[in-house]
């Protein structure tokens, strides 16, 4: 099995940086993609950003320029730095990742969401 666990949400001011944290962990062979998304109430879930396990990075036309997404392979680790967040900002974060396991099968997974509030 493997676990994405999500941290370094929380509330904090519009223009507060805050940095999103999921580390991998379990029965891990390889990591292809890891990425983050975000579901705010009543609409549906949009990809934020992903990286590739050789560094290939992606972003939403709507999110190019509001956010950083790395990665350290060594750790297993995805982190989101949120520079400069808006209200609108506000939603559950989701971390994802394309895993091939010990057994040789590539799955994806998903986090259990870290709450991100931005206030005005």
């Amino acid at each position: 099995q493997v676990q994405l666990v999500e941290s370094g949400g929380g509330l904090v001011q519009a223009g507060e940086s805050l940095r999103l944290s999921c580390a991998a962990s379990g029965s891990i062979r390889s990591i292809d993609s890891m990425g983050w998304y975000r579901q705010a109430p009543g609409k549906q879930r949009d990809l934020v950003a992903s990286v590739t396990v050789v560094g290939t990075i992606y972003y939403p036309d709507s999110m190019k320029g509001r956010f950083t997404i790395s990665r350290d392979n060594a750790k297993k680790t995805v982190y989101l730095q949120m520079n400069s967040p808006k209200p609108e900002d506000t939603a559950l974060y989701y971390c994802n990742a394309v895993v091939t396991t010990v057994d040789g099968i590539s799955r994806n997974y998903w986090g259990q969401g870290t709450q991100v509030t931005v206030s005005s």
